[in-house]
């Protein structure tokens, strides 16, 4: 491993030392974390009065209250982060659709452009996940 370019050894598996696949379980490990931490509290409102962060017109195009509204986004987000703990290749995309998202509702709605400009930080970190789990977590094909 002279080179320093790639990390895989021969057998196929990775070092630990390897700075992008450290780089990828933590991505992974916060983007499973977050996101099921976040979903769970537009159950409780511990954080946040969720409900504020909704754009009046989507609160006007889904059924129901915003409440309402955030306790589906709280089922989606703990899906998401279960999904990244599963199959980070497919979470993290999902993750970053979902991240796309919050920041349209966030732009178009409440005004929350800081919030919404910290959110493509993470947008961008969630397509880092994805990407790198082309590598570190390579889907698994059917006859293995």
């Amino acid at each position: 491993m002279a080179s320093g370019i790639s990390a895989v050894r021969s057998s196929g598996r990775t070092d630990s030392s390897d700075p992008a696949r450290q780089a990828f379980l933590l991505l992974r490990t916060v983007f499973t974390a977050a996101p099921i931490a976040f979903g769970l509290d537009k159950f409780t409102g511990l954080l946040a009065d969720w409900p504020v962060y909704l754009a009046s017109w989507i609160d006007g195009v889904v059924p129901g209250t915003a409440q309402q509204a955030m306790y589906g986004v709280g089922v989606i987000e703990i899906v998401a982060g279960i999904a990244v703990a599963v199959m980070p290749r497919f979470g993290g995309w999902l993750v970053a659709g979902w991240l796309t998202g919050i920041i349209v509702n966030l732009v178009t709605g409440p005004g929350l452009y800081d919030v919404a400009l910290r959110d493509l930080g993470l947008l961008a970190a969630a397509v880092a996940l994805a990407l790198l789990s082309a590598r570190y977590a390579p889907a698994r094909r059917p006859d293995a």
